[in-house]
């Protein structure tokens, strides 16, 4: 075996690649195109983004007042739709990956996957809530929000959800010496 594969790092990030590869062929060639799937993530998450609205007390327009299904507005707000692209999936898969390709024990990762996805999800819920906020209250702001506030702030969710696995549940990777 040659010696950079015998480095941990490097496995890592190989098997993450090789991981994140199978994970976005199986879900562009087959989840996507032959399941319902996304369609029921994007439902989760506007029936979420709706309860968490109306629990701190936003007035919602009726579901059927706007031009989308998957919408989800303030009332005399035209609100703001889910599509596949926001419902978290892709990061669902890279989180997995990061978990899965990272050693540690398989009955930690049995647990903290599942709980990662639903993290990532809460967040998502939270996203698409605020952005219906934003939307009523000045939507010139609504772009920049999507675009970067909370893509930082997601993406910054599935990375401390990460670094408590790596922290917590993994073996320090060390480079071996040779």
């Amino acid at each position: 075996m040659p010696a950079f594969l015998k480095n941990p790092v490097v496995r890592f990030l190989g098997l993450g690649a090789i991981l994140y590869l199978a994970w976005y062929s199986f879900y562009e060639f087959f989840i996507r195109p032959k399941t319902a799937l996304d369609a029921r993530v994007i439902d989760a998450i506007v029936d979420h983004s709706r309860a968490l609205l109306a629990f701190v007390g936003y007035d919602l327009a009726p579901s059927e007042s706007t031009s989308f299904d998957k919408a989800v507005a303030l009332f005399d707000s035209p609100g703001v739709t889910v599509g596949a692209p926001c419902d978290g999936m892709a990061l669902f898969g890279l989180f997995t990956v990061f978990v899965a390709a990272y050693p540690g024990k398989w009955l930690h990762k049995a647990w903290f996957i599942p709980a990662g996805i639903l993290a990532i999800h809460g967040i998502n819920v939270v996203r698409v809530a605020a952005l219906a906020v934003i939307m009523k209250l000045n939507p010139n702001w609504l772009a920049f929000n999507h675009d970067y506030t909370f893509t930082l702030l997601v993406y910054s969710v599935v990375f401390t959800l990460w670094y408590i696995w790596v922290q917590r549940f993994g073996p320090t990777l060390q480079p071996s010496k040779s």
